[in-house]
């Protein structure tokens, strides 16, 4: 559905490029999770896909046409749910639905079969005549996805679409976006919540100051990390351990990430011989955060 090839961009007097080679692809049916930290250009990537940036250098093609393009044939085939509100608060949820309509240029039949499907599939009929100001945070989430759905798009940006909401909000809007995937569309989902991307992403794409540090399915990803032996303890990890892969302690815990062909029993046995008892150990992968963490390491990022 969508391609990014080689995708580079460098803001007016900025000493580095926002994006620096960035390739990826959205496919039909899929949902591709976005991740990096803040200022990594996931922003930056958003806006190009979203036709609001122009393209200093490399392509993004739909469907082998350029996006230029084929947004000047059928400007309605990308939608974007953005991080903000994007509708009008002293508006009711059915006016805006009628003045975003109009914007997408529906009209007639289809224009009340759109807005009544939409409102319908996020669960806003009990609040069709209520102002979107007096909204809950969870409500106005789901009306940005009623209003990003009107035209039926084939690609669908979410940019940070669970902020701010309650849990039982955010469960019912990744089961939605899941099913648009399911239904055929094609979605990029951005989130600072990693066990959100691990719930519905198909694909996983990590950037970070502006290059794709991974770009595989969610499973490779996950099923390519390392053991790791974790085990409660205050002692110092001793030496010996060393050789069996990289040690974290923050003093609670003892983590050793196991190099290949190394075993947890060996791990657990030189524990052992070292005199540090093991009241309680676990063995496992790196989840996508401990994943994401790894590469794009622990510093803060303000901008």
């Amino acid at each position: 559905m969508l391609s990014v090839d080689q995708l580079r961009f460098t803001y007016p007097g900025a000493a580095h490029a926002a994006l620096d080679g960035v390739s990826l692809q959205a496919r039909r049916g899929s949902v591709l999770g976005l991740l990096g930290p803040n200022g990594a250009g996931k922003t930056t990537l958003i806006s190009h896909l979203a036709g609001l940036m122009p393209v200093q250098s490399g392509a993004i093609a739909i469907e082998g046409v350029p996006l230029a393009e084929a947004r000047r044939v059928n400007p309605v085939r990308i939608a974007v749910a953005p991080q903000e509100y994007a509708f009008y608060p002293m508006l009711t949820v059915s006016e805006n639905l009628a003045c975003f309509a109009a914007a997408g240029r529906l009209s007639g039949a289809r224009r009340k079969d759109r807005i009544d499907r939409c409102i319908a599939f996020a669960q806003l009929e009990r609040f069709a005549g209520t102002r979107a100001e007096r909204l809950s945070g969870g409500l106005k989430r789901r009306l940005n996805l009623a209003i990003a759905l009107l035209p039926e798009p084939e690609l669908l940006l979410f940019d940070e679409p669970t902020v701010g909401v309650d849990p039982q909000s955010r469960a019912f809007l990744l089961d939605a976006i899941r099913s648009l995937a399911n239904d055929g569309a094609a979605v990029i989902y951005t989130s600072h919540y990693m066990e959100e991307i691990e719930a519905i992403a198909d694909h996983v794409v990590i950037i970070d100051q502006g290059r794709v540090l991974r770009d595989a399915p969610l499973e490779t990803l996950l099923s390519d990390a390392p053991l790791v032996v974790s085990v409660r303890s205050e002692t110092p990890a001793p030496a010996a351990l060393s050789r069996f892969g990289e040690i974290e302690s923050d003093g609670r815990r003892l983590r050793v990430r196991l190099a290949p062909g190394q075993s947890p029993v060996a791990v657990l046995a030189a524990l052992e011989a070292a005199g540090i008892p093991v009241d309680q150990a676990e063995v496992g992968r790196n989840n996508l955060e401990q994943l994401f963490m790894a590469l794009t390491k622990r510093s803060l990022r303000d901008d």
